[in-house]
C-alpha cells in the first residue's frame, strides 16, 4: 500500500442513491436496449417528478439518452444508457470494490 494514493474517487452524478439505482438498473440492459419511463419509474418505485429531476441530471451527463415519441396518439419516453453511462457505472463499481477490498482481496 503507498501513502501517496488517496481512496478512489466517486462519481457524484451515480452516487445520489436515486441516481444509482437507475443506472443499475438500465445496466441490466444490453447495448442499444431502452426502457419507458413508466417501467422504470414502476420498477424502481419512484415518482414521475423524482424520476424526472435524475434523469435530467444523468442527461445533462450524458450517462442517459431521452427519447421522446408516439404510439398512436400516446406519448412514450424511452430512456437508454448511453456509453459512456455504462463506462461510468463501471469505472463507479470499480472504485466501490476499492474502497470495501482497499487489500485487492489479498488477505
Amino acid at each position: 500500500m503507498t501513502a501517496d494514493k488517496g481512496p478512489p474517487e466517486l462519481d457524484p452524478v451515480i452516487h445520489a442513491q436515486a441516481r444509482l439505482r437507475v443506472v443499475a438498473a438500465l445496466n441490466v440492459l444490453g447495448d442499444g436496449d431502452e426502457m419507458t419511463f413508466g417501467s422504470l419509474k414502476d420498477l424502481l418505485g419512484m415518482t414521475a417528478g423524482n424520476l424526472s429531476v435524475h434523469l435530467t441530471k444523468l442527461e445533462e451527463a450524458e450517462y442517459v439518452r431521452i427519447t421522446k415519441t408516439h404510439k398512436g396518439r400516446t406519448p412514450v419516453t424511452y430512456i437508454a444508457l448511453t456509453r459512456r453511462g455504462r463506462l461510468a457505472f463501471e469505472d463507479y463499481t470499480r472504485a466501490i470494490r476499492a474502497l470495501l477490498d482497499p487489500a485487492g482481496g489479498t488477505s
